[in-house]
């Protein structure tokens, strides 16, 4: 029975060109090799599972090798390669650091470098992890590291470059290793299935290469575990169940049913979600994620950045285009807030369904703000029309509140008196006519409409000689009288109301707090 490799190991690149996401320092190294342009020291820093160890490794083969090809790639052939891919290599030496951390593993390290190669040019030093040596192995280790011999090389490898002193730093040429993207991973990872014979989803292995994280090694690692489980062929049911991953159709569903406003629904699928086990803080986190895909899918410039399938992305562009910008700003911020506050509420479930019925409510709130529409005139109590150039007294009613700070009026108003508040002159919802009451002039024949289409020069003098405090105050019971049918409140507002005439154009009235501003806006 054959012995089984892991795919990490197995299919682990042997040259430049198979090396994924990193062909910017490839380019470079490849470019140093060809021109003969060597450094003595090397510093390879990223994060895990990116090419560090690998690339350093193929470096070190292809500097040796005696039969470079024109694109600067080891031949295999020659006794250095052969040497190397048989891990029978003199030339070349790795140490981890991380077990040999002390100044007297360092101290051997400098005896070794004075022993020139046995085959080819140079003696290759590969430190696995070196921010792992203490601060005395650091300091052994600068003067060897800033003048070495002619044959000595040091590729050092680390995750935590900021974990290393400027003193090592400064001797070495520093390459970044990136994140691996995740359509490279599951490249790769295709490359691999295919070479295995096995059949896998494309929607399921990139539901490992975003479990990566942008390791490739990690991919891999976890590619081997659906393999284990699920024998040559992969489905994407396959991999969330193994990889305790959320589903994606739960966010799909949960952002339709906020669409529609549906509560009922949206709790019973975050009640399905908890039943299987899943966190309340994973779910609003990948809800999160979610309505972020869906903000980038709204302009094409923001479209790359949306790491998915096509089939997958297809149903982003069809759900984003049901939501505006604003419900999926407001939902990003009920999101970010209720993730930010999940670990102090004492009671998370409650708290991520009170972010999920708020979520729901974003529709109905947007769409509940009403719009200023004209007020509709009663023609048998008050037959007047909006501009106030035709009705039929010399000037337009005022209405005066208590309540406000601000002033609008074309006529100057009185200092108010001790005690009450700057009065502010604001037209009514719903004009009325107190003429109509106290006159008794009105042509007979004439329709409520016609009488109100008098021409103001015609009334105006009669108004004026007509017009009186004591005839105004003798008619005011008669006007709430007619208010009858308003409601009790209206009328007993009225009753309590005692008007004040400053002159023939400003009538007085004060309101004693804001209920009677609303009844008098919105129920006249």
């Amino acid at each position: 029975m054959e012995n089984f490799i892991v795919s990490a190991r197995k299919y682990r690149p042997a040259s430049f060109d198979m090396v994924i996401g990193q062909n910017t320092i490839t380019n470079t190294l490849k470019s140093a090799i060809k021109n003969n342009h060597l450094a003595h020291a090397y510093l390879f820093c990223g994060p895990r599972g990116v090419g560090k160890t690998t690339c350093a490794r193929i470096f070190a083969k292809t500097i040796n090798c005696s039969n470079l090809g024109e694109n600067a790639e080891a031949c295999d052939k020659c006794e250095s390669c052969l040497s190397f891919n048989s891990s029978r290599s003199f030339n070349i030496h790795e140490l981890d650091a991380a077990s040999n951390n002390k100044v007297e593993d360092i101290r051997s390290l400098n005896d070794q470098v004075r022993i020139p190669p046995q085959i080819g040019k140079y003696s290759i030093y590969i430190i696995d992890e070196v921010h792992m040596l203490s601060s005395s192995a650091f300091n052994a280790f600068l003067k060897t590291l800033e003048e070495p011999p002619s044959h000595a090389i040091f590729i050092l490898a680390t995750t935590e470059k900021h974990k290393i002193i400027p003193t090592i730093l400064s001797r070495c040429q520093i390459f970044d290793f990136s994140r691996i993207r995740i359509e490279d991973i599951v490249g790769r990872m295709m490359f691999v299935a295919k070479s295995e014979g096995i059949i896998a989803e494309e929607e399921a292995l990139h539901i490992i290469g975003q479990k990566a994280d942008g390791a490739m090694r990690d991919a891999l690692s976890i590619f081997d575990q659906i393999v284990s489980l699920t024998g040559k062929t992969i489905t994407y049911k396959d991999v969330i169940e193994n990889l305790n991953v959320l589903d994606y159709e739960y966010y799909f569903k949960t952002i339709d049913g906020a669409l529609m406003g549906d509560v009922s629904s949206v709790l019973i699928s975050f009640n399905e979600i908890l039943e299987k086990g899943f966190d309340g803080h994973n779910f609003i986190s990948g809800l999160n994620s979610h309505l972020r895909d869906l903000l980038v899918c709204r302009d094409e410039a923001t479209l790359p950045l949306l790491e998915t399938t096509a089939s997958v992305k297809q149903r982003y562009l069809k759900q984003t285009a049901r939501c505006s910008v604003d419900f999926l700003f407001k939902a990003l911020e009920i999101g970010t807030n209720c993730d930010l506050t999940y670990k102090g509420s004492k009671n998370q479930r409650l708290h991520v369904e009170l972010a999920l019925i708020r979520l729901c409510r974003l529709m109905s709130e947007n769409g509940s703000e009403p719009e200023k529409k004209k007020p509709e005139l009663k023609q048998d109590k008050s037959p007047v029309k909006n501009s106030e150039e035709e009705i039929p007294l010399s000037t337009s009613s005022r209405i005066i509140h208590s309540d406000t700070k601000t002033a609008t009026s074309d006529t100057e108003s009185k200092d108010p008196e001790p005690g009450r508040h700057t009065p502010v002159f604001e037209k009514p919802s719903k004009i009325f006519s107190i003429k109509d009451v106290i006159s008794d002039d009105i042509p007979d024949g004439k329709t409520p409409v016609e009488q109100s289409e008098i021409k103001v020069n015609e009334t105006e003098a009669a108004s004026k000689e007509a017009f009186t405090i004591e005839a105004f105050e003798a008619c005011w019971p008669d006007f709430v009288s007619q208010l009858n049918g308003e409601g009790s409140r209206i009328m007993s507002m009225f009753k309590s109301i005692k008007p004040e005439i400053d002159n023939e154009q400003t009538i007085r009235i004060h309101l004693s707090n804001a209920t009677q501003k609303g009844y008098l806006y919105t129920e006249l």
